[in-house]
C-alpha cells in the first residue's frame, strides 16, 4: 500500500511568532487520534524556523522537512543548507526542484537530481517535484515534458532507491493562481508517470511510488483530487499556511483513503 502524504509547504512565509502560533494550532488539531495511521503529514517550514518546528511538534505524528538543501555535502556555499544539516535539525524529508526553485534560481533537472542523489545518502526521504507551465500545457506538450523530466530527475537511480523518494507533480500553471488542475487531468499525468517507471524499472514499479499532486489544493477541491485512483496526496502551498485549511486537507486525505480502501 502506498504511503498517503499531505506536505505544507509554508515558502518564505511567518515569521518566528507567527510560526509559533500555526504550529501549536497544528499540534492541538491533528492529534493521533484524528488522523490515525492512513496519512502522514509534514510540515516545512523556513530554514530559520526548522528548530522551533521541531521543538514544537517533537512530540507529535507530524514530521519535518526542509524547502532545499545543496547538492554537495558541505564546504565553501556561503548561504547554502547541506543535508546533513537538515538531519541534525530533525528533518526527514525535503522537497527538490519545486518550480519556484526552477525558475527563479534556475535550477535544471540534473541539479535536481544532485539535490535527491544526496538527500538519500544522508537518510531523508526527496519530494522531487516535476510539472509543465501553462505555455507547454496549450503546446500539447506536457507528457514530453513530464517524460523529460522524471527521466533527468532520477537518473542513475536503481529500482531500490526509487522506493525511498516521493514524486511530486506541480502543472506551474496552478501554482499560487488559485486555478488546479481538474481531478481527471491530473490523474492522467500521475497515471502517465507510474507507466514511465513501470516501463524503467520493473513492471510493478511505479505502483509503489507515492505520487503527490500540487497545485492550489485546498480543503474545497482535496476529496475529489485524493479519490483519483494515482493521487496519493497534496504538496499544498499557500493553503498550508491556515490551520483550519490545512487540517480540513489532511481530513480529506484520510476519507479518500478510508473510501479507497
Amino acid at each position: 500500500m502506498r504511503t498517503r502524504l499531505i506536505a505544507g509547504n509554508w515558502k518564505m512565509n511567518m515569521d518566528r511568532h507567527s510560526g509559533a502560533v500555526l504550529l501549536n494550532e497544528l499540534k492541538g488539531i491533528l492529534t493521533p487520534d484524528r488522523i490515525g495511521q492512513s496519512v502522514s503529514v509534514v510540515v516545512c517550514p523556513p530554514f530559520p524556523l526548522l528548530g522551533l518546528a521541531g521543538d514544537i511538534l517533537g512530540s507529535t505524528p507530524l514530521s519535518i522537512g526542509a524547502q532545499n538543501m545543496h547538492h554537495e555535502k558541505g564546504g565553501a556555499y556561503t548561504g547554502e543548507i547541506s543535508a546533513d544539516m537538515l538531519v541534525s535539525f530533525g528533518c526527514r524529508y525535503v522537497i527538490v526542484g519545486h518550480s519556484e526553485r526552477r525558475r527563479y534560481f534556475h535550477e535544471t533537472d540534473e541539479i535536481v537530481n544532485r539535490k535527491a542523489l544526496r538527500a538519500l545518502g544522508s537518510g531523508l526521504t526527496p519530494i522531487i517535484c516535476i510539472g509543465e507551465t501553462l505555455e507547454e500545457r496549450e503546446a500539447g506538450s506536457t507528457m514530453d515534458i513530464i517524460e523529460r523530466q522524471v527521466s533527468g530527475v532520477l537518473e542513475g537511480f536503481d529500482r531500490a532507491m526509487l522506493d525511498r523518494v516521493i514524486l511530486a507533480y506541480e502543472p506551474v500553471w496552478a501554482i499560487g493562481t488559485g486555478k488546479n488542475a481538474t481531478p481527471a487531468q491530473a490523474q492522467e499525468v500521475h497515471r502517465f508517470v507510474r507507466d514511465l517507471l513501470d516501463e524503467r524499472y520493473s513492471p510493478e514499479a511505479g505502483e509503489g511510488v507515492t505520487i503527490l499532486y500540487g497545485g492550489s489544493m485546498k480543503a474545497e477541491n482535496a476529496y475529489d483530487l485524493l479519490s483519483e485512483p494515482d493521487i496519493d496526496g497534496g504538496l499544498v502551498g499557500g493553503a498550508s499556511l491556515d490551520a483550519r485549511q490545512f487540517t480540513g486537507i489532511v481530513d480529506a486525505a484520510c476519507r479518500a483513503r478510508e473510501h479507497q480502501g
